[in-house]
């Protein structure tokens, strides 16, 4: 064995593989694993970590992150690094920041506070524009550390509007010329290390001010010639709403799969409109399997939603006016308002005029209190309009009761896809599938009400351990959030424990891990806000043979790297 720089003894080992639990020691040399067995001898000096009684994973590879800006000014990509993560993937969902001329950052910046709730000032002050092409960006992550693996995607509309200006933004067609100078580009990208290609087809996708994402719609013919200058690596990676109408969208996407020769990944996710549309979309995805192209839904162990409260961006009052004429006071000052019962009464009583805003911030009986540890799957009866029924209460000002608690500072849910049910048997389902994977984290986006980086630990707490029915194994929990996304990605060196193989760890203590209520911090650019999400039971997080983390505290090392394509096998 070659020196021993890390031994880590006595472990209950989930290799990754979903093969059965076993004990044994862990040697690592450098940034590999040395040898795994039981009663290993290693130079005396070695540090070692007493593993016993606690379970060794492979580090959690998180497919679906938005870390596009963070990674530009920050090292340490929390929430992911407090859940086990060790690599992620970013530019999902066709919107980032390469390739950008600098009169087109504007553009990409508004997007990206619209798509993905950065605020503007906060990109405008944090990023540092240190590159144009795409190639550039990536150069210029490479020259930073971080405290785990990092890799990129080429986003649509980054593209598109390098490429067209406000043409592109304006979502105008491409023509012949435009087609090939993104398909050069998106072949530039994939040579210097992109790991795929990504593009949203949502309406939901849109500026503030309410602006569609650029690529919309965007022809067939477009996103075949960007598939087909790939080159033969990576993967296609999109969102759709599959309502154009959801047959032709999904034979559309499935044409250009089949022509760029490259697997394709999207959000499947189940709506509250359509409850049971998700069945036929695997349904479609099986078949594109059988006829020899390559899909995968990318499904979420929880709901996916809004976080309510009087510290976050957005809940149930926010449209009304009586709120508007106060919500620019500071927190505590505007608590302090909020606390005035003729204020109270007015704001309560004042409709959320618009519809859609109304179905989203004041359907009663779809709004939870988060609760401390949160609650993902929360009983129907214990909504805010059950309980208000069953109380005789007014259920809007129930829920402005609920959010005053904590000193004003209470979090609510709005569970807005994957609860249509009032329960996760549906996203049981789509977890276990044979041809779906594990993301929809959204890490480093949504920061105001969103906080969906944990899902890997909810993953293991709530499905492997604490639910009462339909729990799932834990070695199949496990295999879910390493290897099966490490090898969609292509990376074959990490997501299972195993000699040779990057040495990317996690000791937990299972019995005890859990999920820390999501709070506040100011620590972006320009002060501004986000959500943080902690954990407990995280006894160490090792990237690359290196501890990242221990007992929940980061130890400084930044042994995270930016990952190229080019290099994998």
């Amino acid at each position: 064995m070659t020196e021993a720089t890390l031994l880590i003894r006595g472990g209950t080992i989930i290799d990754g593989t979903g093969a059965e639990p076993f004990a044994a020691d862990i040697a690592l040399a450098g940034d590999r694993i040395a040898a795994i067995g039981r009663n290993l001898s290693v130079p005396r000096g070695t540090e070692e970590i007493d593993a016993r009684g606690r379970i060794v994973t492979p580090g959690f590879v998180d497919i679906h992150t938005h870390y596009d800006a963070q990674v530009t000014w920050a090292e340490r990509l929390e929430s992911s690094s407090h859940h086990g993560v060790t690599t992620v993937l970013l530019g999902n969902c066709g919107v980032g920041f390469a390739p950008c001329r600098p009169e087109s950052r504007d553009m990409l910046v508004k997007l990206m506070e619209g798509v993905e709730d950065l605020p503007e000032v906060v990109l405008t002050e944090g990023l540092p524009w240190s590159w144009q092409s795409f190639p550039e960006y990536l150069d210029f992550l490479a020259g930073r550390r971080f405290d785990m693996d990092v890799a990129a995607q080429i986003p649509h509309a980054a593209l598109r509007i390098h490429v067209m200006g406000r043409r592109g933004f304006a979502r105008e067609d491409a023509t012949e010329a435009d087609r090939a100078e993104m398909a050069r580009l998106a072949a530039e990208g994939m040579r210097a290390g992109a790991f795929g290609f990504s593009t949203s087809r949502a309406i939901a996708h849109r500026t503030l001010a309410g602006e569609p994402t650029p690529t919309l719609g965007a022809a067939e013919a477009e996103l075949v010639a960007i598939g087909r200058a790939m080159g033969g690596r990576g993967w296609i990676q999109l969102i759709s709403d599959f309502d154009d109408p959801a047959e032709e969208e999904w034979e559309r996407l499935v044409r250009v799969a089949r022509a760029a020769g490259r697997p394709m990944t999207f959000s499947l996710l189940q709506r509250e409109s359509r409850p049971d549309f998700w069945r036929w979309l695997l349904g479609q995805v099986e078949d594109a399997n059988a006829a020899g192209v390559r899909v995968t839904g990318q499904v979420m162990g929880r709901p996916v939603g809004l976080m309510f409260g009087w510290e976050l961006s957005q809940h149930p009052f926010l449209h009304r006016p009586s709120y508007r004429a106060v919500m620019h006071l500071p927190l505590d000052a505007r608590l302090a308002a909020l606390r005035d019962p003729s204020l109270r009464t007015k704001i309560i009583a004042e409709p959320t005029e618009d519809a859609a805003l109304r179905a989203r911030l004041n359907n009663w009986n779809r709004i939870y209190r988060l609760g401390t540890p949160p609650d993902y799957e929360p009983a129907p009866e214990t909504s805010v309009g059950a309980v208000a029924r069953a109380r005789g209460l007014d259920p809007a000002a129930l829920c402005y009761d609920w959010m005053m608690e904590e000193e004003g500072r209470a979090i609510l849910n709005r569970p807005l896809l994957n609860y249509a049910d009032g329960n996760l048997d549906a996203i049981r389902e789509m977890v276990t599938h044979p041809h779906t994977l594990m993301g929809l984290g959204d890490g480093g986006a949504h920061v105001g009400y969103i906080c969906d980086a944990s899902a890997p630990t909810h993953m293991l707490v709530h499905w492997a351990r604490d639910r009462g029915h339909g729990r799932l194994s834990l070695p199949f929990a496990v295999k879910r959030l390493s290897s099966d996304n490490a090898r969609a990605l292509g990376l074959t060196d990490r997501g299972e424990i195993r000699e040779n193989l990057k040495a990317d760890l996690n000791i937990i203590d299972f019995e005890h891990l859990s999920l820390g209520r999501p709070t506040i911090r100011h620590d972006l650019p320009a002060g501004g806000k986000r959500l943080v999400q902690e954990a407990g039971g995280y006894d160490a997080t090792i990237v690359s043979g290196v501890v990242t983390r221990r007992h929940g505290l980061a130890t400084g090392a930044l042994p995270g790297r930016l990952l190229r394509s080019t290099d994998t096998p």
